[in-house]
């Protein structure tokens, strides 16, 4: 006997009315949960009950994303907390744990990019990356970045000056690469520096991202001035031009400030009906060390509350030392004092926060504002050009509705061997990398010497789309009636497209029409194929490509998509091709399975190195035991006698 489903609160006034009641008027934190208990959303407020009853209003100010949230919530729960910093503290500490979908205010597209430093793993990368999520608990992300030029030739410059590890993953087994050698890199594939010392090294380039450039001299120049006095006057040299070279980084623009010791934060935006775009100047002795940009949901509140949520969104992930003294504001925060006493617990030393409306200080403001307004007139040009590329294209191939979502396939192979697919998704005229696939072509007809690109692409839109076939049969709906609003602000539970484009002719689109004809999806599903020899594309039934003209805006849409379709396909064939080629000789050693393989693998890096490895060598890698390292090295030496082995492994009788 199943338990009956809970409702959403919205479908169940006297149960939603009960729970508001409990609710006390104090300050705190809430929780949204849904019917599979997941936690959607987590707020703080300094009177819980009109905070929580708020939402349930029948009011037409709420935006899609809190429109959709409501309709989810099936409970509420909360915490209370003395003061309303304290509450902020706990929001912060639990939106960091639980990570809800729709505390998400500052939107996801991937434009501004992060400096990412892996402090997770003994000797820490640092690189430039546009997802976040992915970081481990103790990955420290800088950013974002606006100005992704200067950002790069800053990386590029500490990278000159400090000695870092150059390389993902080490060039040479056994000894360390150029790079050494010429002292860009301390030798960190060969561990010939520590964890501890390289770490003390990586600490000072995050002051540099951090914006202490002038704290980061000072440390130098005293121990340049120690390392003299000690009469090591080669590394006093070192040190005397990571100096220089960080005055280098630090010539940047000068704002004109009357004080500038104190270090500030600049906050303004920009915002049109949809998107508010933000920006954040950080200035430090005078400098601006840091121009930070963010994209908002203008229909998520006034101006200043959208400020005041960026500036807790952004303090939360960032170092105490990085909160400023001061914070410059746009507009008056509805909770200025609860953040300002919130960032002066955290960082320890007390942290203002001003709306100026005249003299120096509103002038820069200001600056900041202008910025945000270019930003978002940027912002516009490509929605305009996006939107008239859908519409374009809906005209062309006489489509009901905009297509929103549109997907490409392509094939990649080299005369059949390691055939894949690739699923590329553009929402809004935009590239969705987080909705991208990738196929593994299994039929059995397709081999090395033998392709067939109809029957793979029948394969992909099958193995795509059966699950819809499977919804259709039951009688259920292939689109869910928010995917839209679930597709911008949470993980989609419906990921059905407008439209899909085949990359190839009448060919490939007619193996495509056969898979959805036997799907009982032909009906549902608006497909084209995309030529590439004259960009012509091609409806299903018509012989004749469609009147068009290849520098259109919809057809250039669809060439946008079906190259990075192709680029999509093309890295995931060239990734399987190498893994075969590498393993192929592997594959051949008897007891010697997948898994060992991989740990073969990644201790000698290649098979040449695995080949030149004495037996005692092969059996220092976990799993492989005396007898499988004897095999693997008989296997590269058949013409030795046996015995005659270097360094052969001793191997136990079994009497």
């Amino acid at each position: 006997m199943t338990s009956a489903k809970i409702l959403p609160l919205v479908q169940d006034s006297e149960r939603l009315e009960s729970r508001l009641k409990e609710i006390p008027a104090e300050p705190g934190v809430y929780y949204m949960r849904d019917a599979n208990d997941q936690i959607l959303y987590i707020g703080k407020s300094k009177k819980l009950r009109s905070r929580v009853r708020s939402y349930f209003r029948d009011n037409h100010y709420h935006s899609p994303r809190i429109a959709l949230m409501v309709k989810l919530v099936t409970e509420i729960e909360f915490i209370v907390t003395d003061t309303e910093a304290e509450a902020l503290a706990l929001e912060a500490n639990l939106v960091k744990q639980h990570q809800p979908h729709f505390n998400v205010l500052l939107k996801d597209d991937k434009k501004y990019p992060w400096l990412c430093i892996t402090w997770s793993e003994p000797y820490p990368r640092i690189f430039i990356t546009r997802k976040r999520n992915l970081g481990k608990g103790k990955d420290r992300f800088y950013g974002p970045y606006v100005d992704v030029g200067l950002l790069r030739r800053t990386l590029h410059l500490v990278k000159r000056i400090f000695p870092l590890r150059q390389r993902p993953q080490p060039l040479f087994k056994d000894r360390p690469c150029l790079n050494y050698d010429i002292g860009r890199c301390p030798g960190v594939c060969q561990a010939l520096i520590s964890s501890e010392e390289y770490h003390k090294t990586v600490q000072k380039v995050a002051m540099v991202f951090q914006g202490r450039t002038r704290e980061l001299e000072d440390i130098l120049m005293q121990q340049m001035q120690q390392a003299a006095a000690a009469l090591n006057f080669e590394l006093a040299a070192r040190i005397r031009d990571q100096i220089a070279g960080i005055k280098t980084i630090a010539a940047d623009q000068k704002v004109s400030l009357s004080d500038d010791t104190v270090s500030r934060d600049a906050i303004a935006l920009a915002a049109d009906e949809q998107h508010a775009c933000v920006q954040l100047f950080q200035i430090r002795a005078g400098r601006l060390v840091g121009r930070l940009g963010f994209v908002a949901d203008a229909q998520s509140g006034e101006p200043g509350a959208i400020l005041q949520r960026v500036l807790e969104e952004h303090y939360q992930t960032v170092d105490p030392v990085e909160i400023p003294t001061e914070i410059l504001v746009q507009h008056e925060l509805p909770e200025a004092e609860i953040l300002a006493e919130f960032l002066t617990q955290v960082k320890g030393r007390k942290v203002t926060i001003v709306a100026p409306q005249r003299q120096i200080k509103a002038d820069l403001i200001e600056m900041v504002e202008r910025n945000a307004e270019y930003e978002l007139a940027r912002n516009q040009r490509f929605a305009d050009r996006n939107n008239q590329a859908m519409q374009d294209l809906a005209e062309l191939l006489d489509l009901p509705d905009l297509p929103h979502r549109i997907e490409g396939y392509d094939i990649s192979h080299v005369q059949g061997s390691d055939a894949v697919a690739s699923q590329v998704v553009f929402v809004d005229g935009m590239p969705a990398k987080q909705h991208y696939r990738h196929y593994k072509i299994k039929n059995p007809t397709v081999t090395s010497g033998h392709s067939d690109d109809f029957a793979s692409m029948a394969e992909v839109i099958s193995r795509r789309f059966r699950k819809y076939a499977a919804k259709k049969e039951r009688g259920e709906q292939l689109r869910d009636e928010d995917s839209s609003v679930l597709d911008r602000y949470v993980t989609a539970t419906s990921d059905f497209p407008d439209l899909i484009m085949i990359d190839g002719g009448k060919g490939q689109l007619s193996a495509v029409v056969n898979v959805l004809r036997e799907m009982n999806l032909l009906e549902d599903v608006r497909v084209v194929s995309l030529a590439k020899q004259r960009e012509e594309i091609f409806l299903p039934g018509e012989s004749l490509p469609v009147c068009s003209d290849a520098e259109q805006p919809g057809v250039q849409l669809l060439r946008r998509l079906r190259d990075e379709a192709h680029r999509f396909a093309v890295t995931f064939h060239r990734q399987q091709r190498s893994d075969r080629m590498r393993r192929s000789r592997l594959d051949e050693i008897p007891g010697l399975g997948q898994h060992r393989q991989k740990q073969l693998l990644a201790t000698f890096r290649s098979i040449d190195y695995v080949r030149e490895a004495t037996p005692a060598q092969i059996a220092q890698v976990p799993g492989i035991g005396p007898r499988l390292a004897q095999q693997i090295y008989d296997y590269f030496h058949p013409n030795q006698e046996k015995g005659e082995s270097e360094n052969p492994v001793p191997v136990e009788s079994d009497a």
